[in-house]
């Protein structure tokens, strides 16, 4: 690692310094009102980390620039899990992960897509059919599935402990280890980026390492004085709207601390051959919100504790988790064969909807809306698991490729196995 590396290192863990601290303090008890600059305070703060991070790529090892790209670009979404794992509040520490990731795939992913197909049918005024990944890609649907194998027996088990956040860390460990072994391949054109990183990355070597940290930290301060009073004014919020918390931490900080990251992701699926790497930069994301995420959790609730204690998930947290477990397979299912089709982007993106949709419905009552809004998570949550049996059925028989595996295998021949640790 040469000397601009270790810099652009060192701004990063900086970062990741604050927002341990941010979680160090009583939760202050912030009005209704202070998400007025607090939202757009974590929504700067993603913006101009992805920012630093996107510059930065092109500076750094090619072999796991796209996975700690994804996870500077969620760093965010650790503030705010860190923040309600310090404070003790259990009941919403898996409603904004379950979010995030819910976010990330049903609306992520197909938009994705749909961008590069819009693009692509006005350029050639014919449809994008399918988005077909990269052989590399393998390495991330495989990853995926790995972290997915191990969250199902967490849910099992109906609890997270710190063996798991250990087993976890060590998962994500193994992940970036073998794509640190893959072969140099072509990333974002310069050109390709936004006006701010193209700025950034054009800029003299002197001014493009000091306005990278500076993204960095910049990014970071605003995390350190935003991410606590975020959470008590959603907390606030609910509670004089009369709207259940755990939907506002759910469904509003994912989208106020994931939606830059999805704005420079589709900016660059606009140019349709760098739909693959955008959809990747997506599952890494996936990817370490599986690991590295949920591993923080346990750990930062032992640390407020002072003592070592695991994550009792009660039943609507179960379920919560269970629906998103769900969608990630069939998501993974979809993958498997290398290629995302169109008609597969939009049922992750109808059921993601749907789901949405009756997310703030309780089952009160009598009425059409409260029945279906008691039970649609579970309708939502035994549809993607069929779709995904179906897949996997079509897997078995043949009638679907296991592209992923095959290209994994070929991919730890060639760069893993006969390379020296």
């Amino acid at each position: 690692m040469n000397t601009e590396q270790r810099r652009f290192a060192g701004a990063p863990v900086a970062c990741c310094l604050m927002l341990l601290i941010t979680a160090a303090h009583s939760l202050r008890t912030e009005g209704p009102s202070a998400i007025l600059w607090t939202a757009p305070g974590i929504l700067f703060a993603s913006l101009v980390i992805a920012w630093g991070a996107e510059s930065a790529q092109f500076f750094i090892a090619q072999g796991f620039a796209l996975a700690i790209l994804a996870w500077l670009q969620t760093l965010p979404e650790f503030a705010v899990e860190a923040v309600l794992a310090w404070k003790q509040l259990t009941p919403f520490l898996l409603a904004n992960l379950t979010g995030a990731l819910r976010m990330l795939t049903g609306l992520g992913w197909p938009m994705i897509y749909f961008s590069a197909a819009f693009v692509h049918r006005r350029r050639t005024k014919t449809p994008l059919r399918k988005i077909t990944l990269d052989i590399e890609h393998s390495v991330n649907v495989v990853g995926l599935l790995v972290a997915l194998a191990y969250i199902s027996f967490v849910l099992w088990r109906g609890s997270l402990n710190l063996i798991d956040a250990a087993v976890l860390t060590a998962i994500y460990a193994g992940y970036l280890t073998i794509l640190r072994r893959m072969p140099p391949r072509p990333g974002e054109e310069i050109d390709d980026l936004e006006m701010v990183p193209r700025t950034i990355v054009k800029s003299p070597r002197w001014r493009r390492i000091t306005l990278i940290t500076a993204c960095f930290l910049i990014g970071g301060a605003l995390i350190y004085f935003t991410a606590e009073p975020f959470v008590s004014s959603l907390l606030a919020i609910g509670g004089l709207l009369g709207i259940s918390s755990f939907v506002l931490i759910q469904w509003v900080a994912p989208f106020v601390s994931e939606f830059p990251e999805m704005l420079s992701t589709f900016y660059f699926a606009r140019t349709v051959t760098g739909a693959p790497m955008a959809l990747m930069n997506m599952v890494s994301s996936n990817i370490n919100q599986w690991t590295l995420l949920v591993a923080m959790l346990p750990v930062a609730l032992s640390l407020s504790i002072g003592a070592p204690s695991a994550l009792a998930m009660d039943p609507e947290q179960k379920l919560e988790l269970l629906l998103t477990i769900a969608q990630a397979a069939l998501g993974m299912m979809f993958l498997i064969d290398m290629v995302l089709a169109w008609w597969e982007a939009a049922g992750l993106f109808v059921l993601w909807l749907v789901q949405f949709v009756f997310s703030a419905m309780k089952p009160q009552g009598t009425s059409l809306l409260a029945v279906l809004g008691g039970h649609m998570h579970w309708w939502v949550t035994i549809a993607y698991f069929v779709w995904a049996g179906i897949e996997v059925i079509r897997l078995i028989t043949g009638r679907r490729s296991a592209a992923a595996f095959v290209d994994f295998g070929r991919m730890w021949r060639m760069y893993v196995r006969r390379r020296p640790a």
